[in-house]
């Protein structure tokens, strides 16, 4: 509901895809408007280099205050540990590679949705935050957002949910959907363990959906949408037994395909079939705050995409 009502006064970009459809390639095409491996992460475990060119640095000079929250899954982090769990949810990402946000508070990967451990420039050390982890992010952000600034703001809230572990604990009030009951893709394989296994994962998966639905609903009323530019999207989509097939970094649609709502100020409620990607989102930033875009980074002003035009503002 919260992300409905937003749609109805934003623009929806229906044919939106994810550049780079696994967690770190896109979080580093979105911090550096760069695909990989030209951004410098070529491979799951590369963490992004410290001198990276991004978007928070390109900003900061432009005067803006720029923000991090969530989760950051790009330091440099042991590939031998557990992927979930507290070794990368409580590790201690360094202050050189934040990727030039001047306020940053998050964690670096581990999966705990909830309950989040984080650390940053306010919490030298991690500490363990109750609650849902789209909840406790969402709070904080909208927090720092009331907290008012003399200087335009820039801030990015990552999210882990919806993401597997599906089966993590959600809010009490959000009531368990009837796996028997959902309603399958057609390329689902039917009478099987995919089907089995399609239909509890998503069980879990619309849950995760509608608890983060309300704490995304939360932050946007921190906000004046009249006056702030709103970007909402995911790093990648999920099979969900498409094909046979879960998780993502499949060369499937279902995988690559990302929703993408967004308001800025001007902007009219509507609808456009413009394909569009994840590459756009740093270079539209940058045009919203009048600064041009470098050569190297790859996307269009997706402001453009919305009026019918595709436009570039580079140097």
């Amino acid at each position: 509901p919260a992300l409905d009502a937003f749609a109805r006064r934003a623009v929806v970009f229906a044919q939106a895809v994810s550049n780079h459809p696994f967690g770190p390639f896109a979080r580093a095409l979105l911090l550096t408007g760069r695909l990989s491996p030209a951004n410098g992460v070529a491979d799951y475990w590369d963490p992004l280099p410290r001198n990276s060119d991004t978007i928070a640095r390109r900003l900061a000079a432009a005067g803006y205050a720029t923000a991090f929250f969530g989760k950051w899954h790009l330091a440099p982090r042991d590939p031998s540990a557990a992927l979930v769990g507290d070794t990368h949810a409580r590790q201690v990402v360094a202050p050189e590679d934040r990727g030039g946000f001047e306020l940053w508070e998050g964690f670096e990967s581990g999966f705990q949705l909830n309950d989040p451990w984080l650390h940053g420039t306010h919490l030298p050390q991690p500490v363990q935050f109750p609650g849902y982890q789209s909840d406790v992010l969402c709070a904080r952000a909208a927090a720092h957002l009331r907290g008012g600034s003399e200087r335009p703001r820039f801030t990015y809230v990552s999210l882990e949910a919806p993401h597997p572990p599906y089966a993590a604990p959600v809010p009490a009030d959000i009531a368990a959907p009837d796996p028997a009951a959902l309603l399958l893709a057609p390329n689902v394989p039917r009478g099987g363990a995919v089907e089995a296994e399609a239909r509890r994962e998503l069980a879990g998966y619309y849950r995760h959906i509608e608890a983060t639905d309300r704490a995304i609903g939360a932050l946007l009323a921190a906000v004046d949408l009249t006056t702030t530019a709103v970007f909402i999207t995911s790093a990648h989509g999920d099979m969900h037994g498409a094909h046979g097939l879960f998780r993502k970094g499949w060369p499937h649609e279902e995988s690559i395909r990302v929703p993408l709502v967004a308001s800025w100020p001007g902007s009219m409620p509507g609808g456009t079939d413009a394909p569009v990607a994840l590459a756009d989102l740093p270079a539209t930033a940058l045009a919203l705050a009048g600064v041009p875009a470098p050569a190297a980074w790859t996307g269009c002003d997706l402001r453009s995409c919305a009026t019918g035009e595709i436009g570039r503002a580079h140097v």
